[in-house]
């Protein structure tokens, strides 16, 4: 009885000076001035890498998967946009206007039913996904070159 006793007292102990380890050393991590700064520059090469790394566009000669591909980023789109989401909601409304065979009127009708900022960021993402299909392109000719 003894024995038990002792031996729940003692890990009892050890299980306190563990506690009290994690939180000094949480606390020491916490108080550095550049703990936060990290933190988030890790979560934005992150969140950065799960986003591009999502996107898988269609064949742009496939008019089916293309409107497919429209049809799911514009309701994606919207979806992330209500849920206040208005980083990933751009990303999806850009990747709908950039393969949009009439992207001018669609824009028009996105800067009527969008806030302003949220509009203005659509604005400075389109060069980019513009970039990056057109890029996509010019490897798939070269690839069809290549196979002939």
């Amino acid at each position: 009885m003894i024995a038990s006793r002792t031996g729940a007292i003692t890990a009892g102990i050890c299980g306190a000076v563990f506690i009290g380890y994690c939180v000094y050393f949480d606390r020491k991590r916490r108080s550095d001035p550049d703990f936060k700064k990290k933190l988030r520059e890790r979560r934005r090469k992150q969140k950065q890498a799960t986003s591009s790394a999502q996107i898988i566009l269609p064949d742009i000669k496939d008019t089916e998967a293309v409107q497919k591909f429209f049809l799911q980023e514009i309701q994606l789109g919207e979806e992330m946009l209500s849920q206040g989401e208005f980083e990933q909601g751009v990303e999806h409304l850009t990747n709908a206007v950039a393969v949009c065979g009439q992207p001018q009127q669609l824009l028009q009708v996105l800067q009527q039913t969008l806030p302003p900022p949220v509009f203005q960021m659509l604005l400075q993402k389109l060069p980019t996904i513009g970039q990056r299909i057109v890029s996509r392109s010019t490897l798939q000719e070269v690839e069809e070159e290549d196979v002939e």
